[in-house]
């Protein structure tokens, strides 16, 4: 049986001959039950204490498992995303390089169509003075036969002139002259 200090306190003692001294003894218990009452209290108050920093304490593990699981989930979500962004990346790196594959296509065969016809055009031009110069010999040789000739026959320059082009900026000989005689 655990005594308290109020058991202490009010313990009797029996009296004997040549006993102790009654108020030294009752001193003396009085005494040990104070003590003894501050160690009931401080033994009260540290399991008290006990008791709370057990529950703090399994609070704190479960806010531990709590956060390791949340790192865990974060660490995941970071690695997650990582590998999302370097897919997107890649999709968007493969996705330019299409685009800039069919760009440079477009480039080269506008270029190729444009070669073509700077060559079309060249050739075009080279027909073009080509019959410039015949156009312009045709009438150099007229003038030229005019010069030498003043009396040349008006019907031989007709012929020539319906055979080839009119003089620049003329009609033609055919329309605005009629049949010759000679």
């Amino acid at each position: 049986m655990r005594l308290t200090p109020l058991d202490i306190r009010g313990h009797k003692f029996r009296s004997a001959w040549r006993g102790l001294d009654a108020v030294e003894v009752e001193t003396f218990l009085a005494g040990v039950a104070e003590d003894y009452e501050a160690v009931v209290r401080e033994s009260e108050s540290r399991a008290d204490q006990i008791r709370r920093l057990e529950a703090r304490l399994e609070e704190l593990s479960l806010n531990e498992a709590l956060l390791k699981e949340t790192l865990v989930t974060a660490q995941n979500l970071g690695d997650e995303l990582r590998k999302t962004a370097q897919t997107q990346a890649d999709v968007l790196l493969a996705e330019a390089e299409v685009k800039a594959e069919k760009i440079l296509d477009a480039a080269h065969r506008r270029a190729a169509r444009l070669s073509e016809e700077i060559r079309s055009l060249r050739g075009l031009r080279s027909r073009l003075a080509s019959a410039l110069r015949t156009s312009i010999g045709t009438h150099l040789s007229l003038v030229d036969a005019l010069a030498a000739d003043p009396d040349a026959d008006e019907a031989v320059l007709e012929g020539e002139l319906l055979d080839g082009d009119a003089p620049l900026g003329g009609p033609r000989a055919s329309a605005t002259r009629g049949p010759t005689s000679t």
